[in-house]
């Protein structure tokens, strides 16, 4: 019998003052384009779960998070094409002004209360939020 192999993501929820989360829109990536969903992205060889989250902000946002300004909320395993598992950190505090970095990828980026994200948003995101709002810290997630 062979070991299921994982893909390992690490999503960012944004938080401003107002208590709205950052969502981002994606676009020509070939994966649910024209969905919401979080600041995210794979974890590389080498790299610590809080090193991934800091690097995607910058790429994706162009902000920078000071290492212990992210506050874990959630781990999803998730299935869909590849096994993945899924890290969903909070940010209140950054260094920037949140910017669309790769606009080849995003088309663009919205404010919205996470009980109430923009539409359409991307399943497992959806999930995620609401088991963040329950208090849930470990799920599971099946499309």
């Amino acid at each position: 019998m062979s070991r299921m192999q994982s893909v390992v993501d690490v999503n960012v929820l944004f938080l401003n003052g107002q208590g709205e989360c950052l969502f981002m829109q994606r676009a020509n990536t070939g994966f649910r384009d024209g969905q919401y969903a979080l600041i995210a992205g794979h974890l590389e060889p080498g790299e610590s779960i809080e090193e991934c989250a800091i690097r995607e902000s910058k790429e994706e946002a162009g902000v920078t998070i000071a290492p212990g300004e992210l506050e874990f909320k959630l781990v999803m395993r998730r299935d869909s094409d590849t096994n993945r598992i899924s890290f969903f950190f909070a940010c209140r505090s950054w260094q920037g002004e949140p910017a669309n970095m790769e606009p080849h990828k995003c088309s663009g980026f919205v404010w919205a209360k996470p009980d109430h994200p923009p539409a359409p948003i991307v399943d497992y995101v959806a999930a995620a939020l609401a088991h963040i709002r329950e208090g849930v810290m470990l799920a599971d997630f099946k499309p």
